[in-house]
């Protein structure tokens, strides 16, 4: 079995449920544990401990470099924003994650820390921004000119099919 980078998930809630299944697919991360928020579950999760809260990932980057946030749509994508920026600013390179049972086009971009789950279709054109969530049996077709901005969240079984523009923003 082959050495594989360390990655530190940041969330320990239903979304990283899902996220940990499409990581454990993909092959490409050992997932290193869980940070949660402060006074969150400290209980190991799907077999994966919690190794922190968020006050604590200073002294885990000395030992975990990559991460992925975690943390679903809750009301809004402030919470989601601002672990990204907390997580550049410590130096964290945030990785991309993508389902083997999705197809992302060569020809579409993806930004930093987004993660395309189970069954989604991303055509070629789209231009997928930076931590964007795109959720089971998503479909971006005909993406002629079709973007999504950064930190947003594409609901399961959404079909967006278009032959003019569409553009989602931040």
């Amino acid at each position: 079995m082959k050495n594989l980078p360390t990655l530190l998930l940041i969330g320990g809630g239903g979304h990283c449920r899902s996220c940990i299944d499409v990581i454990e697919a993909e092959g490409k991360y050992k997932i290193a544990g869980i940070v949660n928020q402060p006074g969150g579950n400290t209980d190991p999760f799907l077999g994966y401990e919690v190794l922190g809260d968020d006050g604590d990932l200073p002294e885990l980057f000395k030992k975990y470099t990559i991460a992925l946030i975690t943390v679903g749509q809750i009301k809004s994508a402030d919470l989601r924003v601002k672990l990204f920026q907390q997580l550049r600013s410590l130096g964290f390179e945030l990785a991309t994650i993508i389902s083997p049972r999705a197809y992302v086009s060569k020809n579409a971009s993806l930004g930093i820390g987004t993660i395309v789950m189970h069954d989604a279709l991303v055509n070629t054109g789209a231009k997928i921004g930076k931590k964007v969530i795109i959720r089971p049996s998503v479909k971006i077709t005909y993406p002629w000119k079709l973007s999504i901005g950064d930190f947003s969240w594409v609901g399961d079984d959404v079909d967006l099919y278009t032959l003019g523009n569409i553009e989602i923003g931040n």
